[in-house]
């Protein structure tokens, strides 16, 4: 079996920037997910904050199979690096018959990064049916800034997505995605390992990038989602393009021109 990294294509990445998240669907075998479901119901050994990647999973733990899959390490190289550090890792348990769900809300304090950006990535080791609380998610709400559970008041939007997803599955997100663990109604535990990564070089170019200039890069970045506003959709857009232009290289990409609008600052010239 090939270990080569598959990276993601432009077309994919811009997808993760205009969304927020990347679902890679029912791709871990069988054998990782019995053994991580075992790891998990036993408890996982704490990993310091800022361990490097190589240094963080032993092999032949569950957690260093998972992130050799191909699929997986070449997502992880495409949108953070061939060596990120790990922020932490934690294991989310919903239990059966709970009765209650997360707030919604958003992981860790406001982060007005504008050209970098954490992932972290979920991992579902068995099948997540719709009343076993999969996790609940905003498209496009990880470039609108807040702390925390300030939009934890919200109890439903306009095009979320709330998880249902075969066994084995990835899901990749942007920091700053708005997302809650709902409700678990039936009488099985429901499972959910998070690894949060950190960047440790730029994240400039680092997948597939031989599809930069497809049109359905640009048409990715300018997805609209049923909860936006009218105006501040706008915003929204904007963001995109101002992290597109971090992540390419790229200062002159543009999206009907409102970047290149509002940036415009024409210098004072001498009439000699």
């Amino acid at each position: 079996m090939s270990t080569t990294p598959q990276l993601l294509t432009s077309v994919q990445t811009a997808r993760f920037v205009a969304q927020g998240f990347l679902r890679l669907d029912g791709i871990v075998p069988r054998e990782i997910n019995e053994k991580a479901i075992e790891s998990l119901s036993a408890g996982m050994a704490s990993v310091p904050y800022g361990t490097p990647l190589s240094k963080a999973f032993a092999e032949g733990t569950f957690v260093h199979d998972l992130l050799s899959l191909p699929l997986v390490s070449g997502a992880l190289r495409s949108l953070v690096g061939p060596e990120p550090t790990v922020d932490h890792h934690a294991v989310h348990v919903r239990e059966p018959h709970e009765g209650t769900a997360q707030d919604l809300h958003g992981d860790a304090i406001i982060d007005v990064r504008p050209d970098a950006f954490d992932v972290q990535l979920m991992y579902y080791p068995h099948e997540v049916t719709p009343d076993m609380g999969g996790t609940l998610s905003v498209p496009g709400s990880h470039l609108r800034r807040v702390n925390e559970t300030d939009i934890g008041r919200v109890q439903n939007l306009r095009g979320q997505n709330r998880l249902t997803c075969p066994a084995g599955t990835v899901v990749l997100v942007h920091h700053g995605i708005w997302h809650s663990g709902r409700r678990n109604d039936t009488g099985r535990r429901r499972y959910m390992y998070k690894i949060r990564f950190n960047p440790t070089v730029p994240q400039v170019r680092l997948w597939d990038t031989s599809d930069l200039h497809d049109p359905a890069v640009t048409a990715e970045l300018n997805t609209r989602f049923p909860w936006y506003e009218q105006a501040t959709a706008r915003l929204e857009i904007y963001n995109r393009v101002l992290l597109w232009r971090a992540l390419t290289g790229d200062d002159s990409f543009d999206i009907e021109y409102w970047v290149t609008r509002v940036s415009n600052r024409p210098t004072l010239r001498s009439h000699a």
